[in-house]
């Protein structure tokens, strides 16, 4: 039962590898607002039909196709990206992502209330709900500005502006909209250009560290707390912990230490927001990671169940923390041209670390406990060299338009100017 329980959880981590690509490609391709409502009606779909899966086989087919439309998720960071002023674009995109964590808690509490009365199909059917929900409002949401202007849209691209204008209460900035338009997007082969080659597989590495890590944390969380005393004292010698990797239902105080842990990203996310225009994106990342390490060590002791769960919980709070860093990084340091398709391979790799986790959170941990601590403890140092080892830092630059262009200034008004009052200039984007 346990390795069918894991094949089910793969399959979705599979799914969600083999589509993160393609729904960058398509939103490069046809617009960001379209990859995102087709992923999020796909995984809908997908999502209520699992609810009525007949047989095991159904349920793994299903969860997989599930796990190819949330691939597509990653893409509303792009869109949302595109709208925002560089000197807030950092906070905007960390605070949104408090709504990861929202949902990680939703599902944990919706998991405490729906499992030990109604059961999985349930389970499975109330986590579609805001899918729906979202399904209904997503025709309200504009196609980004910044990526009609590079398919040579500038009526269209004007047309949002000025509804954002409006809605916000505030008059057009000055000048006009200048087309930089690109008809390659969404090239691969733009993403190892000598610009970005060494930025692409160190940002790679660092997505999957993260993942690999980040799920990791969480599966070892339930087998550690699921494991009780496991490490204990015997003729006065400490015995290395093992857990036996059994199927069980998880009891009141488990479900309510792994919510303790899930809490724990929100405050990840306030020391994330806290440092990260301090020190730059690269050094955050990387603190992040060197701090995931240093929790990991004092599980190398026979701690008990309290220091357990701090030293997860803190553990779990950096993680996350560095994995909303790159969420930012990675859409700032690729041009529009190639934004989401860099965003979704990235997320791709993310998911090769969620589909390798499970054999070292899980299998691994049956034969030793040591030796699985070892290698997630080294993973992120190895992760924190690669993100102080980026070739580019960007903090305080402006989003790059087109991958035939250099780095360029946000589009903002002719008279505006920055806090040193530098005027702003655009990269082809606004005169």
């Amino acid at each position: 039962q346990s390795y069918l329980w894991l094949c089910l959880m793969q399959v979705v981590f599979i799914g969600m590898m083999i589509s993160s690509s393609l729904w960058g490609n398509i939103s490069d391709k046809y617009g960001r607002k379209t990859g995102l409502k087709m992923s999020v009606m796909w995984t809908m779909y997908y999502g209520i039909l699992s609810a009525f899966a007949p047989v095991y086989g159904w349920i793994i087919f299903l969860r997989a196709l599930v796990g190819f439309g949330i691939g597509g998720a990653p893409q509303s960071v792009t869109l949302y990206a595109e709208f925002l002023p560089m000197k807030s674009r950092a906070t905007c995109i960390l605070l949104i992502e408090i709504f990861w964590a929202l949902g990680t808690v939703f599902e944990v509490l919706l998991a405490i209330m729906v499992m030990p009365t109604l059961g999985w199909r349930w389970l499975l059917g109330f986590s579609t709900v805001p899918l729906a929900i979202f399904a209904v409002l997503c025709f309200w949401l504009p196609e980004s500005a910044r990526y009609d202007v590079l398919t040579g849209n500038q009526d269209k691209a004007l047309a949002t502006l000025k509804r954002i204008a409006v809605e916000n209460g505030v008059p057009m900035p000055l000048g006009k909209l200048i087309a930089a338009r690109q008809e390659d997007r969404g090239k691969i082969q733009d993403l190892f250009s000598p610009q970005f080659r060494w930025t692409t597989l160190l940002l790679w590495f660092i997505w999957f560290s993260n993942a690999f890590s980040y799920y990791g944390l969480v599966l070892l969380t339930t087998e550690l707390f699921q494991a009780g005393d496991a490490c204990g004292v015997s003729k006065g010698q400490r015995m290395e912990p093992r857990c036996s990797m059994e199927c069980k239902y998880l009891t009141s105080d488990d479900y309510k230490d792994l919510l303790w842990t899930t809490l724990s990203e929100f405050p990840g996310l306030i020391v994330t927001l806290w440092v990260i225009d301090r020190i730059g994106r690269k050094k955050t990342m990387g603190l992040c990671f060197l701090i995931f390490s240093l929790c990991i060590l004092p599980l190398f002791a026979c701690v008990g169940r309290t220091a357990l769960t701090v030293f997860i919980f803190i553990a779990r709070a950096f993680i996350a923390g560095g994995f909303q860093a790159a969420y930012v990084y990675t859409p700032e340091v690729y041009p529009t041209a190639t934004r989401a398709l860099g965003l979704g391979t990235s997320s791709g790799m993310a998911r090769v670390g969620a589909l390798i986790t499970p054999f070292i959170a899980q299998v691994m941990l049956e034969s030793s406990v040591y030796l699985t601590l070892s290698v997630y403890c080294c993973c992120c140092i190895l992760a924190a060299i690669a993100s102080f080892a980026l070739p580019i830092e960007t903090t305080g630059r402006g989003l790059q338009e087109s991958s035939h262009r250099q780095w360029g200034q946000e589009m903002m008004g002719r008279n505006s100017t920055s806090s040193g009052g530098i005027p702003q200039s655009s990269s082809g984007s606004q005169d």
